[in-house]
């Protein structure tokens, strides 16, 4: 008897441990498979560092389409401030798992770090896809006397810092731009500072400064009204909005600024989850092109597509640039 009930007790000991072997063996096998979920596994948001209805407006075509390729929703966050950079900071110190981007263009992480201290640089970073650009232009009241950019030029070299412009702010991009056409025309002008694109446009209709550097987005309607007229293009490319306006370069100023609006995601995201919303964005491109070209179209957007390693060359060749015109006019 007493033998029986030892070899029951051993059998019962040997399933036990048989048992806690296979639990061992078992248990790490659903941890694994939560890890390894597919990203991505919930909506992600996209944080705008000004009020709505300018950046978001442009890249709201794109967000309505990617989803159909990731799965999951894209939804706005708004952190305005500081020209762009609470939202920037905001997402520089966010995890890096790919559900926190930053919708922006290159001005607050390009420029704003070169004016001011901040928490982040344009390498906090990890760009993700570049998808729109709002090409720039200087534009004249429609009775300018102007009728072209050769004919400003050569009135700004008889008579240097007698023409005035403006644009949105002092040494925003619109600023910039301005400043490096005039240093590769040989010219000067004279530079009137306004609160936004909207003002600086209203000061040339009313007829207080002569000439605005501005995104094309505010300036499109008085062009096709009749009232403005666009003198030159900061571009490769003529705008498709605006296909009889020469470019810079074409002039022979190759001055080439466009605002450029894109994803970037914080430094270390891993490198599979930023190629998976850049193919998202890619494939809402590839099929919904006219749907997006024609929402872009109405405010003097054009589809500009760059990859993650393309995009961050563009960052670094404008932020050497405009690091370049700034320290100009610090002399």
């Amino acid at each position: 008897m007493e033998k029986a009930l030892n070899r029951a007790k051993y059998s019962l000991l040997g399933l036990m441990a048989f048992l806690f072997i296979i639990s061992m063996v078992a248990s790490p096998l659903p941890l694994a498979s939560a890890a390894e979920k597919k990203f991505p596994a919930k909506a992600i948001q996209v944080v705008i560092g000004f009020q709505p209805g300018d950046t978001d407006n442009l890249l709201r075509p794109f967000l309505e389409k990617m989803p159909e390729h990731l799965g999951e929703p894209m939804t706005f966050l708004y952190k305005p401030g500081a020209a762009g950079s609470l939202g920037a900071s905001f997402v520089a110190a966010t995890k890096p798992d790919g559900y926190t981007l930053l919708g922006t263009s290159q001005s607050s992480i390009c420029v704003v770090p070169l004016m001011q201290k901040l928490d982040y640089t344009w390498e906090s970073f990890s760009p993700v896809s570049c998808l729109l650009k709002v090409p720039y232009l200087i534009a004249v009241k429609a009775d300018a006397r102007w009728k072209n950019i050769q004919d400003l030029v050569a009135e700004a070299k008889k008579e240097p810092d007698k023409i005035t412009y403006s644009s949105s702010g002092i040494y925003g991009l619109p600023h910039i731009a301005g400043e490096i056409f005039c240093r590769e025309a040989g010219i000067r002008m004279n530079y009137i500072p306004s609160q936004g694109s909207t003002p600086a446009v209203a000061a040339v209709l009313g007829g207080h400064v002569d000439a605005v550097s501005t995104p094309s987005t505010p300036v499109l309607g008085h062009i096709r009204a009749g009232t403005m007229r666009a003198l030159a293009v900061f571009g490769e490319e003529r705008m498709k909005a605006l296909p009889d306006v020469p470019t810079f370069k074409e002039e022979g100023y190759p001055a080439i600024v466009s605002v450029v609006v894109g994803l970037l995601a914080p430094h270390k995201t891993p490198r599979d989850i930023i190629e998976t919303v850049h193919q998202a964005a890619t494939k809402a491109v590839k099929n919904h092109e006219a749907f997006i070209a024609d929402r872009l179209n109405k405010v003097g957007g054009e589809i500009y597509l760059l990859g993650p390693e393309e995009y961050s060359a563009f960052l670094r060749k404008n932020y050497d640039l405009f690091r370049s015109v700034l320290k100009d006019k610090s002399k």
